[in-house]
């Protein structure tokens, strides 16, 4: 999620292992935007079927899904 809504990045891991631009293209956004969102506070979690959601620290470029959750500033 961004503030622009929901930010949807997907790539082959077949292709970034066989070193397509587009798709390391499409892995370095992703990145990118991890970081920046981990930055301003963001939790990240680790999306996989039939298995419970798992907190990550650090980018994933195997992971099936990825979901970025804005710190929560309550008052």
């Amino acid at each position: 999620m961004s503030r622009r809504g929901d930010d949807r990045i997907s790539w082959d891991l077949r292709k970034v292992e066989a070193s397509d631009p587009e798709a390391l293209a499409a892995v370095r956004e992703a990145e990118r935007i991890f970081r920046e969102e981990r930055m301003r506070g963001a939790t990240a979690f680790k999306v996989e079927p039939g298995k419970p959601a798992q907190r990550i620290d650090e980018f994933d470029r195997t992971a099936e899904q990825i979901v970025m959750v804005p710190r929560v500033v309550g008052g």
